[in-house]
């Protein structure tokens, strides 16, 4: 597993062509599975801000950067089986937000990565039918403090593997995010 961890980190680095170094915000995530599929969840991840931006015309227009994570899904059903999965992944995210960062400032984003899970049995009732999955999430949030280094959202997080293997029955994850901007 070490070994895909590795692979994947260094792929997904190269192909997004960002630096380590230049790092532009760093978050944590913690939630909850919904549906009652019985799984914490905790994720740190670093930011790299995009350069471009579009539809700048008024005061709102849509940027990006891209988030590298990983995080510990805990299973905690009653059925037993209980396990603890790393899951790192990198995901392009899209932002709607003001030009000038007021005192607080709100936004809308977006975004769908790619992800591998350390195991794909999180307990005996939740198998996620593969090792790798997408992942989309939505989310809405603001910005605050001393220029807007501040973030907190509220994220929708659904991981799935499309379809690539069965079982495919994917997991909703309800997150609260703090960012800090460097």
């Amino acid at each position: 597993m070490k070994r895909k961890v590795a692979l994947l980190c260094g792929l997904l680095s190269g192909a997004a062509g960002f630096n380590a170094c230049a790092v532009d915000g760093v978050s944590l995530a913690l939630g909850k599975a919904g549906r009652g599929d019985d799984v914490d969840f905790a994720r740190i991840g670093l930011q790299w801000n995009w350069q471009e931006k579009w539809f700048t015309g008024g005061n709102w227009f849509i940027g990006g950067y891209w988030e590298a994570g990983i995080g510990l899904w805990s299973g905690d059903s009653p059925a037993g089986g209980n396990k603890d999965v790393v899951e790192v992944g990198l995901t392009p995210v899209f932002r709607l937000q003001q030009k000038t960062l007021s005192a607080v400032a709100p936004y809308v984003e977006g975004g769908i990565g790619v992800h591998l899970l350390s195991d794909r049995r999180i307990h005996a009732v939740k198998d996620m039918g593969s090792d790798y999955h997408f992942g989309s999430l939505l989310g809405l949030g603001a910005r605050f403090g001393s220029r807007g280094r501040f973030d907190l959202s509220y994220r929708l997080q659904h991981f799935s593997n499309a379809g690539i293997k069965k079982p495919n029955p994917g997991i909703d994850f309800h997150q609260i995010r703090l960012q800090y901007h460097f």
